[in-house]
């Protein structure tokens, strides 16, 4: 086995039922943002402008928007958790180190700790998976047909 199968057994292995529901919450608090965001666009496009790294094409703000949408929906589902996160992580490091960060590491900036929190589950799911309660592990159940 290779270091990523030895990593996703661990994870599959080490996973308590408290974790499925930090995962949940994860999601909805993803996709809220998502749904913020397209009800805020021009807001996303002003802070995207403001930002060190100037990310001012429709495209990036399209994917930042998409991936928090549908990433979150398959961290609420459970479905592919290990791909959505690696999805928007990138998203993420650049909310912590492009945009937040710009108002400083200040205890009052709860944007960029929420980034950075966020960003640090992502990884934990990446090695953990999606667990017990999710679609995936009912993917795997005997009598469910998994066209591949």
């Amino acid at each position: 086995m290779n270091l990523i199968h030895k990593i996703e057994h661990w994870g599959d292995a080490h996973h308590p039922q408290w974790i499925d529901y930090l995962r949940i919450a994860l999601g909805v608090v993803i996709f809220a943002k998502g749904v913020s965001f397209v009800n805020h666009r021009d807001v996303v496009q002003h802070m995207m402008e403001q930002s060190s790294f100037h990310l001012s094409s429709w495209g990036a703000v399209h994917y930042v928007v998409f991936t928090h949408l549908v990433g979150g929906l398959f961290l609420i589902l459970g479905f592919q958790t290990r791909l959505a996160s690696l999805l928007l992580f990138p998203v993420l490091v650049g909310a912590v180190f492009l945009v937040n960060i710009t108002n400083g590491f200040s205890y009052l900036n709860s944007e960029l700790w929420l980034s950075i929190v966020v960003c640090c589950l992502l990884i934990f799911f990446m090695v953990m998976g999606s667990g017990k309660y999710s679609l995936d592990q009912m993917m795997n159940k005997p009598g469910y047909k998994r066209d591949i």
